[in-house]
Parts: C-alpha cells; structure tokens; sequence
C-alpha cells in the first residue's frame, strides 16, 4: 500500500477489523521509511446485478426505481413507507435468486415477481402498475384484467376451502 505521506511502499499493519457485517476490513497501518499511520479498507468488488431492458441493453439493478414504482402503485392505499421498502427488498431477493447464475435479470421476469408481490398484498395496487407496466392502451384492457383477478381470486378461494 503506497503511504499517502512520502510514497513508499514499504508499510506494516498495525491492526485489522472487520466492519459493516463482515463486508469490510479496515487496517491501521504505518510506513515503514516516514512512520506515518494510516487507514485503509479492504472490500469484495462485486460484478453488479444488471437488469436487461427488452431491447438487449443491459443496466445496473436499481433498487430506487423499483420503490418508485412500488411506491406509485400503492400511492393512497394503507400502507407505510416501511412496507414499501419491505415489498423492495423482498422482490430484490427474489430478482438476485433468479438471476444467481447470470446476475441478470430481464425487466419481464422483474415486473412478473412485481406484479405477483402486488397481488398477494393489493388488487388496486396490482391494477396500476399492470396498467404501466402491460401498457394497457383502453378501457377494455382494463376490465379484462379485472376480470382475471376476480378468476383467479375465485380459484384461490375454491382450493383453499377444498384445502380444509
């Protein structure tokens, strides 16, 4: 490690800690030509996680648009900002175990794990991001969601009363 005082580099370390949940170290360290002492932190540099956009491009995973859109779709519904970035987080974890291998997910594959999050929490919620998200051009696309919510919903209700 060069010395930020004279340049060399020739240093020992004094110390090393693990910090932030073992995703870090920091190290004391002295130049051994000046005998100044500094600090360094040693991390993982990870690939990121990218998100592939329908028309091959490829960009970084970005946890604030998805609780933008989160955030929109549950807009004057009853829910807290901490069940905003609870639904984030949890469809983030679902996203990186999809894509493990690759570290890519594609923006269909996102939006499904979205949708199906929204619908298990809130059928308005998952009305309006469907409607952004599947571009619904008029009413009838609308309704025909609609009406497959209350389908599946119907489904759901029958299999759980079989269920008991």
């Amino acid at each position: 490690m060069r010395c930020p005082y004279c340049g060399s580099l020739d240093d020992k370390v004094l110390e090393s800690r693990t910090m932030a949940n073992g995703e870090s170290i920091r190290r004391r360290r002295e130049c051994n030509e000046c005998g100044y002492r500094f600090t360094s932190y040693e991390r993982i540099d990870e690939k990121p996680f990218m998100v592939v956009k329908k028309d091959g491009r490829r960009q970084p995973f970005d946890t604030q648009k998805l609780s933008k859109g989160i955030e929109r779709a549950l807009e004057k519904r009853p829910f807290s900002i901490s069940m905003v970035e609870q639904i984030t987080n949890d469809i983030e974890d679902l996203a990186v175990k999809k894509g493990k291998e690759s570290r890519e997910i594609s923006t269909s594959d996102l939006g499904n794990l979205v949708l199906e999050q929204l619908y298990t929490i809130d059928k308005v919620a998952y009305i309006r991001f469907a409607s952004v998200y599947r571009h619904f051009e008029n009413l009838d696309e609308f309704i025909t969601e609609v009406k497959n919510i209350e389908k599946r919903a119907k489904k759901e209700n029958k299999s759980e009363a079989g269920a008991k």
